[in-house]
């Protein structure tokens, strides 16, 4: 079942790059008590996801925090090693927290999970945006098409905010 405005995020654990190395982080140590903006993507430099829909949020990323926003997390199907080379790669380090799923554990348990073994992908996620607040979903966009960034991309999440 594919989770719906007013929804808990149900219990998830992400990795994360930290001075460290990798780390876990729960859906509670990230999304409780916080108002987040999240968005995912199929993959990590992939040509809409790096080109366009990343993009959004890092050249819009004061606006939206100064909404009120606490963070913005970028999730995808990638491992945190993956996800920590595209955080610097893109400038986005230190400006969104990039969280991996690696093996899709939270696209699959909020049912956003996208079946791209057509194109050598294996299980990614669907692109969407979603507006958190204290660990409910607020706002929701999903796109039609892996694609396109259009109703999650920054712009659009902007005028929900």
């Amino acid at each position: 079942m594919t989770i719906k405005v007013g929804d808990k995020l149900p219990h998830a654990t992400f990795r994360v790059m930290t001075p460290d190395g990798p780390a876990a982080k729960t859906t509670e140590d990230l999304f409780a008590g916080k108002k987040v903006v999240l968005f995912a993507v199929p993959g990590a430099f992939t040509p809409t996801c790096h080109k366009n829909h990343l993009p959004g949020y890092l050249n819009n990323a004061a606006e939206i925090k100064g909404k009120g926003v606490d963070a913005i997390m970028v999730t995808g199907v990638n491992d945190v090693f993956v996800m920590d080379a595209w955080s610097k790669a893109t400038g986005g380090a230190g400006v969104i927290e990039f969280l991996s799923d690696g093996n899709a554990d939270f696209a699959k348990e909020i049912g956003l999970s996208l079946d791209g073994s057509g194109f050598g992908l294996g299980t990614r996620s669907q692109r969407y945006s979603m507006i958190v607040e204290d660990g409910r979903v607020a706002a929701l966009n999903v796109e039609d098409a892996p694609g396109k960034a259009d109703v999650s991309g920054a712009e659009a999440l902007l005028k929900q905010l």
